[in-house]
C-alpha cells in the first residue's frame, strides 16, 4: 500500500484537533449556562463510569490494533485476518461490558436514578466497537477519517442549539456528545469493505493476540483509572457541582492535549512501520522532530493559560464555574507532561514492542493519582483532584524517561530551551497588561493571544529555531503551488 505523506495527515489531523476544539468551544458555553455546574456534572461522572466499561470492551486494541495492522498493511489477505480477529474479539468484549452495566445499573442506587442518562451514552461502547478506528489510522486514512468526524460534529452542533434550552436537558446534551464522538463509526463499518474482506475467514488465530492485547488492555486500565478516576471518586465523595467545576478545567485541558498530541497521533504506525522494515535512522529522526514540537507547542499553551485561566473559564462556562479557575491552573503543566509521554510510550515504546514499560508507567500513575485523590479530595475537591491528576502524570513520565534515557537523551539536549525560555518571557510581557483594562472575557482572551502566541513565534522566528522555519517554508510552498495552478 502506498505511503502516505506525513504532512498531509499531520495536517488533516490538525483540521480533526480543530474541529474537537472548536465543537465544545461553540457549544460548551451555551450549554454549561443552561444546565450549570450540576448538570454537566451528571453527564461528566456518567461519562466517566462509562469509559470504565468502554475500556473493557476494548480491551487495548485501539492503540495494539494500529500496530498490528501496520505491520500487515501491504498484504489484503492478513490485514483482513487480522481485523476480522480483533473485531470479533471486540465485540464478544462489548457483550459482556453490557450485561455487567446492566446488572449494575439495576443495583447501584447512585446509577440507577440515572439510569436512562447511563443507556444513552453506553452506545459508545458497541459503536467503538465496529468502528474498527485502529484499522483506518493504521493505514493511515486521516483524510477519511477528518472529513467523517468533522461533517457529524456540524450536525451535532445544530442539534446542541435547537435540542437544548433547560436544565433537565442534560439526558439530551449526553446523547448529542455521543453521537458528535461515535455515530460516525457506522460508516467505518460500511466503508471496510475497502481495506478488507468482510467475508469470514477460516482458521482464525485468536491466541496470538492475546498476550499484547491483554498487555494493552492493562496499559489502558491503568491510564483510564487516572485519567477517570478523579471525576468519579469526586462524584462520590463530593458534590456534582464539583465534578462540574472539575469538568470544566479538564474539558479545557483536553481539547488542549488533543492539539500538543496531534503529530504523535499520525507518527505511530509510519514509527511501526519502519521499526518492522529496520528504517531506525528514520525512525530516530521523526522521533526528535515530535519531541520538538511538544515542547515547541505545549510550553506556551500551558502557560498562556495558567495566565488567563479566569477569562477561559469565564468565556467558556460562565461565572458560575468559579470554582474551576484554580483546578484549570494546577492542571495546566499535564500538557506539556502528556505530550512527552506520548511520544516516549505510543510512539517510541510501542513500536519497539516495549509495551511493558508503557503499562509499568501507567500503574505508577494510577497509584500516585489513587494515593494523592484519596488524601486531598476531602479537604480540596475539584483542585486535590487537579493536583492528583498533575502528580500522577509526572510519575508516568519519570518512569518512562528512565527507561529510555540512552535512546532519547541526545533528542530532549537539541531541543533549544533558552530560546523557547526568552521567546515565552516577551510572550508573557506582550499580553499580561492586556487583563488590567478589563474589556471583557472575549475581548481579552482574543487581544492577549494575540500579542502572546504573536511574539513568542516572531521571536522564535528571529531566532530561526528549525521546526518553526520549517512550517512556515511548508505553508509558503503550499501557497506557491495553489498560486501556480
Amino acid at each position: 500500500m502506498k505511503k502516505k505523506s506525513l504532512k498531509l495527515n499531520f495536517i488533516m489531523n490538525i483540521i480533526l484537533t480543530m474541529s474537537s476544539f472548536i465543537f465544545p468551544l461553540i457549544t460548551f458555553p451555551y450549554v454549561s449556562r443552561i444546565l450549570l455546574p450540576i448538570g454537566t456534572g451528571k453527564v461528566s461522572l456518567a461519562t466517566s463510569v462509562i469509559t470504565y466499561f468502554s475500556m473493557f470492551a476494548q480491551l487495548g486494541i485501539p492503540t495494539y490494533g494500529i500496530r498490528a495492522c501496520a505491520k500487515v498493511r501491504d498484504n489484503r489477505e492478513e490485514l483482513s485476518k487480522v481485523a476480522q480477529e480483533l473485531l470479533i474479539i471486540n465485540i464478544i468484549m462489548s457483550a459482556i461490558s453490557y450485561i455487567i452495566l446492566f446488572a449494575l445499573l439495576s443495583f447501584v442506587p447512585k446509577f440507577r436514578c440515572e439510569k436512562k442518562l447511563y443507556v444513552i451514552l453506553s452506545f459508545t461502547i458497541i459503536l467503538t466497537a465496529i468502528g474498527m478506528e485502529w484499522l483506518y489510522k493504521a493505514l493511515e486514512q486521516y483524510t477519511y477519517i477528518t472529513v467523517r468526524s468533522v461533517i457529524f460534529k456540524f450536525i451535532a452542533l445544530i442539534a446542541m442549539f435547537l435540542l437544548i434550552h433547560e436544565q433537565e436537558d442534560y439526558v439530551v446534551y449526553g446523547a448529542i456528545t455521543i453521537f458528535a464522538a461515535s455515530a460516525s463509526n457506522v460508516l467505518n463499518l460500511i466503508n471496510a469493505h475497502k481495506y478488507i474482506e468482510l467475508k469470514p475467514i477460516r482458521n482464525y488465530n485468536f491466541k496470538r493476540h492475546l498476550k499484547p492485547v491483554l498487555i494493552f488492555f492493562a496499559m489502558s486500565c491503568a491510564t483510564t483509572i487516572y485519567t477517570n478516576l478523579d471525576t468519579v471518586m469526586l462524584g462520590f465523595m463530593t458534590t456534582d457541582a464539583e465534578v462540574g467545576y472539575y469538568n470544566a478545567a479538564v474539558k479545557i485541558k483536553v481539547i488542549l492535549v488533543s492539539v500538543v498530541t496531534s503529530l504523535g497521533t499520525v507518527l505511530l504506525p509510519r514509527a511501526s512501520y519502519y521499526i518492522q522494515t529496520g528504517e531506525l535512522k528514520e525512525f530516530r529522526r521523526i522521533t526528535r522532530k515530535a519531541l520538538n514540537f511538544v515542547m515547541l507547542i505545549a510550553t506556551p499553551l500551558m502557560l498562556y493559560f495558567i495566565y488567563f485561566a479566569k477569562e477561559g473559564i469565564y468565556f467558556l462556562s460562565g461565572n458560575a464555574y468559579s470554582g474551576s479557575i484554580v483546578p484549570m491552573q494546577v492542571i495546566m503543566p499535564t500538557l506539556l507532561l502528556i505530550g512527552i509521554t506520548n511520544i516516549l510510550g505510543i510512539q517510541i515504546l510501542v513500536p519497539m514492542g516495549r509495551e511493558k514499560v508503557v503499562l509499568y508507567s501507567e500503574i505508577a500513575g494510577a497509584i500516585v493519582d489513587i494515593i494523592v485523590n484519596a488524601l486531598l479530595i476531602p479537604k480540596y475537591a475539584s483542585t486535590g483532584a487537579a493536583i492528583g491528576t498533575l502528580v500522577a502524570e509526572f510519575a508516568v513520565l519519570v518512569v518512562q524517561y528512565w527507561s529510555l534515557k540512552n535512546e532519547v537523551r541526545d533528542s530532549f539536549k537539541q531541543i533549544h530551551y533558552i530560546k523557547i525560555a526568552i521567546a515565552l518571557v516577551l510572550g508573557s510581557m506582550a499580553s499580561l497588561w492586556v487583563k488590567l483594562l478589563g474589556l471583557g472575557n472575549f475581548i481579552t482572551l482574543v487581544i492577549s493571544a494575540v500579542l502572546f502566541f504573536g511574539a513568542y513565534a516572531l521571536v522564535l522566528l528571529a531566532f530561526k529555531e528549525e521546526m518553526v522555519i520549517e512550517i512556515l517554508e511548508t505553508f509558503k510552498l503550499k501557497k506557491r503551488g495553489e498560486v501556480e495552478k
